[in-house]
């Protein structure tokens, strides 16, 4: 029998009322709740597919845009504040308490690309989460980069971002950046990171509060070998600033897949729905058992 997939437009407000941009794509009956929380630049929309499929096996998923990407934007971006650490404190936290709602008495699960796994230790309810599936999640530290795209980074860095903030006071989108427009203090504050070994490890004393050492549900990390961004060091990095959560990295040729290229996004594409099951089948083992706790 056909699963019936509903898909809604919403709006939500984040933690301080800003209005964030939503979508809920969830089946009949759904038994379990998910939250895909994008990569920095990425709109909600790259995420559909992937969402409609996990609905088809019975998840109420949602996806959504962080403040001053996409259909979250302000009209003007130029003077727009908003940082990364927004991101995690007042949106990603919301998303979640919104997703929670879906399934009131069932699992909720989390699906992070990129920036997206970064965000959840910055979100005081993220114990609510049964597991975390990460998705070419990494460091964004330059030198943790692949070498052959280290000159890129650094031209990201140093030369382009300032100019554009220079002539337009934020990251325009396309360029060389290629992504979303970004606001000025994302970049800023990602430039900042990068810079350190321990990205935004290095930090964390200023940026409390923070529950880092919190989270205590598995997270299950995949990357792919042709992401030059997001290396092996690059992933197994980030998953030491969660020092408290089980976790344990896969890292796979597009090959296993049966795709040509993944690189840092192509994972949520169609060319890559072989993958998603990967993601599926871990959540239905997780969400079928107990809650999984941690405590030194």
């Amino acid at each position: 029998m056909m699963t019936l997939i509903h898909e809604d437009e919403i709006r939500f407000d984040a933690r301080d009322g800003y209005s964030l941009s939503g979508r809920i794509i969830a089946p009949d009956n759904p038994r379990a709740a998910v939250l895909i929380s994008s990569g920095t630049g990425f709109p909600k929309g790259l995420y559909r597919r992937f969402a409609v499929a996990a609905a088809e096996r019975g998840y109420a998923c949602l996806i959504y845009d962080y403040r001053g990407i996409a259909g979250s934007a302000p009209k003007q971006m130029r003077g727009f504040k908003a940082d990364i650490v927004d991101w995690g404190r007042l949106d990603y936290s919301a998303a979640l308490d919104r997703a929670a709602a879906l399934v009131p008495d069932g699992p909720l699960l989390a699906v992070g690309h990129s920036v997206g796994g970064h965000l959840v230790g910055f979100a005081d309810n993220a114990d609510r989460i049964r597991a975390h599936a990460f998705i070419t999640v990494g460091t964004g530290f330059w030198g943790a980069h692949e070498l052959s795209y280290r000159p890129s980074a650094l031209m990201f860095w140093l030369l382009y971002g300032p100019a554009c903030l220079a002539l337009t006071g934020h990251i325009p989108a396309g360029g060389i950046w290629g992504g979303t427009a970004l606001p000025r203090d994302v970049f800023l504050q990602w430039r900042q990171w990068a810079a350190k070994p321990d990205y935004f490890g290095a930090f964390l004393d200023q940026l409390t509060p923070h529950d880092f050492d919190a989270v205590t549900a598995p997270i299950r990390s995949w990357t792919f070998s042709d992401d030059r961004l997001c290396a092996r060091r690059s992933a197994e990095d980030l998953l030491q600033l969660y020092p408290n959560a089980p976790s344990e990295h896969l890292r796979l040729d597009p090959s296993d897949i049966g795709a040509d290229r993944v690189d840092h996004h192509g994972a949520f594409k169609k060319e890559s729905a072989a993958f998603w099951p990967m993601v599926f089948n871990w959540f239905d083992q997780v969400s079928a058992s107990s809650p999984v706790s941690v405590s030194n």
